[in-house]
């Protein structure tokens, strides 16, 4: 038990170092960064300044500029393909990565990591276009990396006391302490990982059952609340679909007639229409929802090819035009539910049409694990990173979004489609700059 303890506490603040570490590290370096960067960018617009006035004299302006302490300089004219350095003795083109130079020479303007006599540099290359040029400048970020070599032995002299420590307190309260708690836990995980039933057995010591008791009672008062919540959403969703099926009736039989209704009239019909068809659509999501949170209902799962069924899900939805793109070859063979596959395209497909301008390509790819990446990009201004785990969250709803149809229910059905095929959904930023939504299916071998 003393061992046990010791151990989970080592890696508890191993990690916790860690994280400490990185973003201490993070801060340091991007606050010694980014007043270098700063400067490196005033210098590439005084060199576009000066060189687009008088290009003859580049070189004395390169010589002349100021850089960080320890930094340099370094001028490509493209016209002339010219290379003039700040330090010609000390620092040239020749001293920073091929790659780096290749790219940013090819329009490509970045930051990266350089080792230079030994010493850690950052180097910046600025593409500008205005006067065919490329502006590169290191700066030594050395200092940094010695307050970083400080903070770590710190942390690590600070892990092996905590850890000491720990040991001790282990053997001082094992006995008495862990085994009862460890029974909480593992109910606990069990309860959150939806075993509401999950209950803990009476226990002979009245302080031990008093914190059985506690537990019991909370889970009750949890599992009745989660349950009578479900219930209420999937009644409500219920009665709810015979009104707006009657009223969506009654608007079709209107709109055959618009033709006798004035045109404040029809305009008003139109906004009746459309409202009435995204309460519907709200209903319905918010069914699907009832039934996913109740497991109402078993997997068919059968033996199907990924991509063949992506492509035909597509077209049988008007998304036929949407260009599917595999790198699986053959090896796409998967045993799953194609109903729940068709709802997480589906509604990819519908979230990009009605907020980002329409998908833009699907494709089909594998991670290093082995499983399926199911990839949707849309044509769209992209996630900002603060609301990427958020709007797959019920009823919210992007920024960018906020004044388009939907009820926000989309991609929650597809984190939950997802999660009952035991993978994930997530979104990143497409090549072209838009979303990229990728849902990850795990590669089963047999049904």
């Amino acid at each position: 038990m003393v061992v046990y303890f010791s151990l989970a506490t080592f890696i508890g603040v191993v990690i916790l170092s860690i994280v400490t570490f990185a973003a201490t590290r993070n801060y340091l370096v991007n606050k010694a960064t980014s007043s270098a960067r700063d400067q490196a960018i005033a210098n590439a617009q005084l060199v576009r300044t000066l060189v687009g006035a008088n290009r003859v004299d580049a070189g004395e302006f390169v010589t002349d500029l100021r850089t960080q302490p320890g930094g340099y300089a370094v001028l490509h004219l493209g016209e002339e393909n010219l290379f003039y350095a700040q330090a010609p003795l000390r620092f040239t083109q020749s001293n920073l990565p091929t790659t780096f130079v290749r790219d940013a020479l090819a329009g490509v303007s970045g930051v990266q990591r350089v080792d230079f006599r030994g010493r850690p540099y950052e180097a910046v290359a600025i593409h500008v276009p205005a006067i065919d040029a490329t502006y590169f400048e290191v700066f030594p970020i050395d200092d940094v990396a010695d307050t970083l070599g400080t903070i770590r032995s710190t942390l690590v002299v600070a892990v092996l006391a905590i850890t000491v420590v720990a040991g001790v307190l282990g053997f001082l309260f094992s006995g008495s302490v862990l085994v009862p708690l460890r029974r909480v836990t593992e109910a606990a995980t069990t309860i959150a990982g939806g075993s509401l039933a999950t209950r803990l057995e009476p226990e002979i010591d009245p302080d031990l059952q008093r914190l059985v008791a506690s537990f019991n009672g909370m889970a009750d008062a949890v599992q009745e609340r989660i349950e009578r919540e479900e219930r209420f959403a999937s009644d409500v969703s219920h009665e709810l679909r015979s009104p707006i099926t009657s009223l969506g009736a009654a608007v079709e039989v209107l709109k055959g007639r618009a033709e006798e209704l004035s045109e404040r009239n029809r305009q008003a019909l139109d906004i009746i229409a459309t409202q009435v068809r995204r309460f519907d659509r709200t209903v319905l999501d918010l069914l699907e929802l009832s039934r996913l949170d109740a497991r109402a209902g078993q997997d068919n799962q059968e033996e199907l090819h990924l991509a063949a069924l992506v492509e035909r899900i597509a077209s049988r939805h008007g998304y036929g035009s949407i260009l599917v793109v595999s790198d699986l070859g053959s090896e796409d063979t998967v045993y799953l539910d194609r109903r729940r596959v068709e709802r997480i395209l589906l509604n990819l497909l519908d979230n990009a049409r009605d907020h980002a301008g329409g998908a833009s390509e699907i494709l089909l790819s594998s991670d290093d694990d082995g499983n399926y990446l199911l990839i949707v990009d849309d044509n769209g201004p992209g996630i900002g990173v603060s609301e990427r785990l958020r709007i797959f969250e019920r009823f919210a709803r992007g920024t960018g979004s906020r004044n388009s149809v939907g009820s926000g229910l989309g991609l929650a059905i597809v984190a939950e489609h997802a999660l009952a095929l035991g993978g994930r959904a997530y979104v990143d930023t497409s090549p072209s700059g838009g979303a990229r939504f990728v849902v990850v299916i795990p590669a089963r071998g047999t049904p």
